[in-house]
């Protein structure tokens, strides 16, 4: 089977495609059978367990089978910026990625830098608007002010400073216009589902080698005052609540009585089953991935002839086949206990209008890269190129205080009683 190229993906995005389309069949680390563990999400104490789990119909049959999420659109997308950040990182993918520089913060945050492919919303992300480019807000200098005004009909700025933005969809609610902020399609998407799921039930116990038991209510012990020292015996050392008492310790994550050993993660655990979170079993998952070509299609760049529109376009869709190669390379091990494994490289389907696929081609890394190049050599000599420059930004000291502020409120606040 042969490589994409990039005139396939150039003429596919200016002819009649519609998509490009990825189909990777996964298989748990541990072999067939093998339980995996899902995303859980928040729901009632009565409901019968904490995953997205549907019936669903399989290919063109009428076959219905009982499907469970392994990985949202949401946190597809977030693997798939993360997989192009490890290529840019490397220096093997060449394309604007601004960040937010932290590394002087004075330990306000623990970590250096924050990317646009890092931030939840983006480049129109409130990190960023809080942060300083060459010593001004960054809504207020040139560049920002442009992130503001860009527009699906004018997205020359954005394509120039945050392509990733035009490929992942992003919605400046957070900038000067709020909701009436604008909104760029995802043309990206990607989800990962398991087949044929069948829930099934963990176990969890502790047994503590000093065996300490409960403590009589007057020698319970309580929160303490300096949060290094998580726990105090004395109550003369110990946080306050509002009213001036001491606080017991309550922070464990049991159901026991506040003050008790087990609430600062002393004394045993009693063997339980979780039926609500206790992993899944699944014949088969997919990842299924679809790179709009009539989304980004509908992307205009003001001032330039429709040549140079689908070159830039053909960019951002090539950045879409590049994270496809990287997070395959960068394997699937999606949370604790959901390892997958791929039975095959990435196959790439472009889908003509009729629904018919236009040929099946293999990517790799190495020729991912290629094709962004390209593509990205083939804009420029059309007019339409992206920064080149490092766009770092500052946090500003206003959301250091604020980091800062929040940080210690955290720490030092004990749970009431």
């Amino acid at each position: 089977m042969s490589q994409l190229t990039f005139e396939q993906l150039r003429e596919a995005v200016a002819g009649d495609a519609v998509a490009l389309r990825s189909r990777l069949t996964l298989q748990p680390a541990g072999g067939e059978g093998d339980k995996v563990f899902p995303p859980s999400y928040q729901v009632s104490d009565r409901a019968d367990h904490k995953y997205v789990v549907e019936q669903r119909q399989v290919g063109n049959s009428e076959e219905v089978t009982t499907t469970v999420l392994l990985d949202s659109v949401a946190s597809q997308a977030n693997r798939a910026e993360l997989a192009l950040l490890e290529g840019w990182e490397r220096g093997e993918l060449a394309f604007p990625v601004p960040y937010v520089d932290f590394s002087d913060d004075d330990g306000a945050t623990d970590f250096e830098k924050l990317t646009v492919l890092e931030a939840p919303h983006r480049l129109a992300d409130a990190i960023f608007r809080d942060s300083l480019l060459d010593g001004t807000l960054f809504r207020l200098t040139d560049i920002g002010q442009a992130i503001t005004n860009a527009t699906s009909r004018n997205a020359t700025d954005l394509y120039r400073y945050s392509p990733t933005s035009l490929l992942f969809g992003m919605w400046d609610s957070t900038g000067p216009k709020g909701g009436l902020g604008s909104k760029f399609q995802r043309a990206y998407v990607s989800e990962i589902v398991g087949f044929n799921a069948e829930v099934g039930r963990k176990v969890g116990s502790r047994v503590d080698p000093l065996q300490i038991g409960k403590v009589a209510p007057a020698d319970r012990v309580y929160n303490s005052a300096d949060h290094a020292e998580v726990w105090t015996d004395n109550p003369e050392h110990a946080a306050m609540d509002n009213k001036g008492r001491p606080v017991h310790a309550s922070r464990g994550a049991d159901k026991g009585e506040p003050g008790q050993p087990s609430k600062i993660n002393h004394g045993n655990i009693v063997p339980s089953i979780d039926a609500q979170a206790g992993g899944v079993t699944i014949s088969s998952a997919l990842q299924t991935t679809v790179i709009s070509f009539a989304a980004l299609r509908r992307l205009r760049f003001k001032g330039f002839s429709r040549e140079a529109e689908t070159a830039a376009t053909t960019a951002v869709a090539a950045l879409g086949v590049a994270a496809i190669a990287y997070q395959h390379a960068l394997d699937f091990d999606l949370r604790s206990r959901c390892l997958l494994l791929p039975t095959h490289s990435p196959k790439l389907e472009l889908l003509r209008r009729d629904g018919s696929p236009g040929g099946v081609v293999e990517v790799d890394r190495a020729a991912s890269a290629e094709i962004l190049l390209a593509a990205v050599e083939n804009a420029k000599a059309a007019g339409i190129n992206w920064e080149t420059e490092a766009i770092r930004l500052v946090p500003a000291p206003k959301l250091l205080t604020l980091i800062q502020r929040s940080r210690k409120l955290s720490a030092a606040e004990p749970m009431a009683d």
